[in-house]
């Protein structure tokens, strides 16, 4: 902000990520005070938006489109091969399935308890994660768990389905410890990979990225936030998502790893979803409204966020 310059611009790929306060942040950066200070931007335009105000968001929009390029992809890009996104059902075996009730229930009824005026969104996501993590594999909730889980024999089927047709795939999940049991199975059938976390020493990120582009590894292993943006892996045609993100704008970034510059291969996305849970539920979130960003660029509905009571919906189903 202390930036001593007679021109600013600011290059993006992700204007808004998550909430309206990150566009304020931008435009404090190129054009001070345009969106006023931080209180007088949330009382005029992020709080009436998020809650439907749509006079507000075209208000918004009309200040900031002078200041605003946008390129899709697509404009600039138009030798890109086609890319399918596949939404692949995972039902929960019987087991599972009262399993995941009950962690359900135990959830609703411990925020049950709290006095509904002291009940904070991050203690309805904690209850909402443990789920999320149970729909990846029963043992990341319930360690000891000798349940196979379903998601991971869809994902062996999908794997070795790839596998025998000379596909390489990129495989993605939030959760470090879901993409450890990945790897123990992948040992098992001595898949060779290559694995990325937000842990791995900044100079092997690349050196893993050429060695899977010089043929070492079929499968690339890659926590979401690790492999959101700045990795070029065109030597994979298939991206499987193991679990779903509240924003698909994150997915979408580690998506493009694979489907972008370079690729001559028509790219397939799988996204692995649990069916009747809480991931079903964020998926359907990502096809009722469309991103934020999307919104005030080119004229969408509005994304809100997701505060405690909207959470606490979502874990009532």
């Amino acid at each position: 902000m202390a930036l001593d310059a007679d021109f600013r611009m600011v290059a993006t790929g992700t204007p808004l990520e998550n909430h309206l306060g990150e566009l304020w942040n931008l435009f404090r950066f190129i054009n001070p005070g345009l969106l006023g200070s931080q209180d007088s931007f949330a009382g005029r335009f992020a709080t009436p938006i998020e809650q439907g105000d749509v006079a507000a968001r075209r208000a918004l929009k009309a200040l900031i489109q002078p200041f605003i390029l946008r390129r899709l992809k697509s404009q600039v890009l138009e030798e890109l091969p086609a890319r399918t996104e596949i939404t692949y059902k995972v039902p929960l075996s019987d087991e599972e399935a009262h399993q995941y009730e009950a962690l359900r229930q135990q959830a609703v009824d411990t925020l049950s308890r709290i006095d509904p005026q002291a009940v904070k969104s991050m203690q309805v996501l904690a209850e909402i994660t443990r789920l999320r993590r149970f729909c990846c594999h029963p043992s990341l909730v319930l360690p000891g768990s000798t349940l196979p889980g379903s998601k991971l024999q869809a994902f062996k089927e999908i794997v070795e389905e790839l596998l025998e047709n000379r596909h390489k795939a990129l495989v993605f999940s939030q959760f470090v410890d879901h993409l450890s049991i990945v790897r123990a199975w992948l040992d098992e059938q001595g898949i060779a990979y290559q694995y990325l976390d937000g842990a791995t020493p900044a100079k092997e990120p690349q050196k893993r990225v050429e060695a899977f582009h010089a043929g070492v590894g079929e499968i690339f292993l890659i926590s979401l936030k690790a492999g959101g943006r700045g990795l070029n892996l065109t030597a994979a045609d298939y991206v499987i998502h193991l679990d779903p993100w509240w924003n698909p704008a994150v997915e979408d970034q580690a998506s493009d790893r694979a489907h972008r510059m370079g690729q001559q291969r028509p790219v397939t996305i799988y996204r692995l979803v649990t069916e009747n849970s809480i991931e079903e539920q964020i998926v359907a979130l990502h096809g009722r409204k469309r991103d934020l960003a999307d919104s005030l660029l080119d004229g969408g509905e509005i994304s809100a966020k997701l505060d405690a009571d909207a959470l606490l919906k979502l874990l009532k189903g």
